[in-house]
Order: C-alpha cells, then structure tokens, then sequence
C-alpha cells in the first residue's frame, strides 16, 4: 500500500478531491492510505504557539522550527519528505512517477510566510513546487502532488495506456481527442481517425502531439534536445 501523509495547519482540507472518482475508490479499496497530521497537536506551551514573527522583521508569521520537527519525527519512516514551497523544484510528472513508484510520501504543508528553514535543512526536506505562482497554503499544493502521483499507482487507473499517452509522459503535450457525434456545428472529426487505420492513426497523433507541444510549450522539445 502507498501511505501518504500530509503534515498540517487544516486536516479537515483532506482527503477533498482525492476522495472522490478513481482516486477516491482507491482510497476505499486500499491501494493507498492518507492521514492529515494536524502540526498543532506539536505545539507546546499555555498558548500551543505553531508560529512566530520572522527574525529580521517582515509581514507575516513563520511555523517554528521546534514544532515543525516534533510533527516530522512522529512520522519518521524511509518514505521521502517533501515540503511544498514556492521556492522548491518545479514538480513534474517524472518526479510523480518515481514517487508513485515508492512506498509512500511525507508531505509538509506550510502556511503564512513560511516554515523557518533550519527545520528544512535539519531535516534534509526536498522543496517541491507546482508552478510558478503562490498560493495560500501547501495543502492545494498537496493535493495537487498527490492526484498526481495516485492515479499512476498500479490498479488505480482502467489502462495502462492511459497513463503512457498523456501529456509529459512522451516528453510531448498530448494528441487532441474526439468522440461522437461524427460532425457537432459543422465541424467534423478528423477523417483519419474514422479510416481504421492504427498506423496512420499513431502516425498522426503523434504528429498532433509534437504540434501542440512546439506551438504551446517549445521548453519540453528543447528539454529532450529535440
């Protein structure tokens, strides 16, 4: 079973989405686990104090390094902890499919201004990203890490195939699809895709692939050094 943990200032956030469709019914079935740690439960002293003002002055607060580490150790264990933040690596979906490929994750998700960052290297944390952008809180980064990461998980996903042909998966963003009807307000589905043929279908799909992928994000063509 892959166990996934989210160490955290709003447990009732989760499971949301992931408890729902094919992640959802993986869940019940158990081909994963999740449990959303509530960091405040750490927290020591008359006030349970999780954060304090940064050193150096600033808006905002930071989460306490002393507090941050005891809700870590609790879950000590050989599964990779990761802490969201904008700062990190830019997710991918090569980093989900080496995680899904594991026994499990430790995800840390701050809030505020941040997690004081003597916890982080203390702890060896990798700093992970899912875009250029900032939110409120890791938790929709979170979710966002582990939809990502649960539907490669074997069982989870209806076909393999699926999985092979997404975007990223090739390097390349994915081939436009189409379905019935045949002709919907005057457009029409491409004619290939109704001749039979698998090799000129795979012929242009993947064409239709490298098209999308030079018009919308040359960054990956130029990744794979094409």
């Amino acid at each position: 079973m892959f166990r996934a943990s989210v160490l955290t200032l709003f447990p009732s956030v989760f499971p949301g989405p992931l408890g729902v469709s094919l992640a959802g019914r993986a869940l019940a079935s158990g081909l994963w686990s999740l449990a959303a740690v509530d960091i405040r439960d750490f927290a020591t002293g008359p006030h349970k104090s999780v954060d304090d003002t940064p050193y150096g002055g600033g808006a905002g607060m930071v989460l306490r390094p002393d507090v941050v580490d005891r809700a870590l150790a609790s879950l000590a264990d050989e599964r990779p902890q990761i802490c969201l933040s904008a700062r990190g690596r830019r997710f991918d979906q090569a980093r989900a499919a080496a995680l899904a490929a594991g026994s499990g994750v430790v995800l840390l998700a701050g809030r505020y201004e941040g997690i004081d960052q003597r916890v982080i290297e203390a702890r060896g944390l990798e700093e992970i990203s899912v875009g250029d952008y900032v939110l409120s809180g890791g938790e929709t980064a979170a979710l966002v890490l582990l939809d990502a990461v649960i539907r490669l998980l074997p069982g989870v996903m209806g076909s393999d195939a699926s999985v092979s042909e997404e975007s990223f998966s090739a390097g390349v963003l994915e081939y436009p699809h189409y379905t019935r009807p045949a002709v919907w307000q005057g457009r029409a589905v491409p004619a290939v895709l109704l001749s039979g043929d698998h090799a000129a279908i795979a012929a242009w799909r993947r064409a239709e692939a490298e098209r999308a992928t030079r018009e919308r994000r040359p960054d990956l063509l130029r990744t794979a050094g094409c």
